[in-house]
């Protein structure tokens, strides 16, 4: 039997080093894929948010004839949302507006004993309510996946690779202040 060489241990080494980039690569492309899984997930929901806001305010008009401002900064904010392919940060600020005037929305409705009671305005209020629902989910889904490709580029030795083969550090989804503050509030109970 033959004696290993140095040359042998090398291309041994060689090999190993090789393989373990192989598998680093194809684990930083399958995070990069997860990340644009989360993307696509939240933007059908957001799509779903877009195509029911119409309905919404073709109902309120009906009820709210003197709530014009309202109904228009709703449909600006939409557009707006809409409108941004830009970076995260500034998605997540349009649609941070696009969920407070829908707020203002809703809260209109408590003026309106009528809209309050029509079945249309609220099957649309529940079907916006369970999309908001789903938009947060999603956003979670996004950054869980941020989370987990920004901890891989960053830990040694796959940020090598990733720095070598061009893999940057995605942003996460960020609350806006006043969700942000409102998510550090205790919870007020009442009996």
């Amino acid at each position: 039997m033959e004696k290993l060489t140095m040359v042998h241990y090398l291309a041994i080494f060689g090999g190993i080093v090789v393989l373990y980039v192989i598998l680093a690569y194809n684990s930083l492309v399958a995070l990069r894929q997860n990340v644009r899984e989360a993307v696509s997930d939240i933007e059908s929901q957001q799509k779903r948010r877009y195509d029911l806001i119409p309905n919404l305010v073709e109902t309120v008009k009906g009820y709210a004839k003197h709530e014009r401002e309202t109904l228009d900064a709703v449909i600006k904010a939409r557009n707006i949302a809409m409108s941004n392919s830009g970076n995260i940060a500034q998605q997540s600020a349009d649609q941070n507006m696009l969920t407070d005037t829908l707020k203002s929305l809703f809260a209109l409705s408590e003026n309106y004993p009528d809209l309050k009671a029509n079945q249309n305005f609220l099957e649309l209020q529940q079907e916006l309510t369970d999309t908001e629902d789903k938009i947060m989910a999603s956003r979670r889904f996004y950054n869980s996946n941020v989370r987990a490709i920004n901890i891989a580029i960053e830990s040694f030795p796959k940020n090598i690779i990733a720095k070598l083969f061009g893999f940057k550090k995605e942003d996460f989804f960020e609350l806006d202040e006043s969700e942000a503050a409102a998510a550090k509030q205790r919870p007020s109970i009442k009996f």
